[in-house]
């Protein structure tokens, strides 16, 4: 597949990924996600799995996750505690931003 920045910034606007899209979007497998899920790092949009919908942003989330358990070794907890760790610098970065430009 090939996927160019402009194509990037397209799937990460998106807000209705399917349970199956993101799966293989990430090439993660739907027990994973679950995971990720029951966890609290992701919370879909749909009251079940087959209505279940994913934006841009779960996509980066679950893409970093796959990336940590696969390259070292990190258990589906620690995936999800880093996940927030790292929503917290960008929400603690905007704040910065925001005080800059007073």
């Amino acid at each position: 597949m090939n996927m160019n920045h402009d194509h990037a910034l397209i799937v990460e606007e998106q807000t209705g990924l399917t349970l199956a899209e993101l799966c293989s979007a990430c090439a993660a497998q739907a027990d994973f996600i679950h995971e990720l899920i029951a966890e609290g790092a992701l919370e879909p949009a749909g009251p079940e799995p087959t209505q279940w919908r994913f934006t841009g942003v779960q996509l980066r989330h679950v893409s970093v996750a796959v990336r940590l358990q696969r390259d070292l070794g990190v258990n589906t907890a620690g995936a999800a505690l880093a996940l927030q760790l790292l929503d917290e610098i960008d929400q603690l970065r905007e704040r910065l931003r925001g005080i800059g430009t007073r």
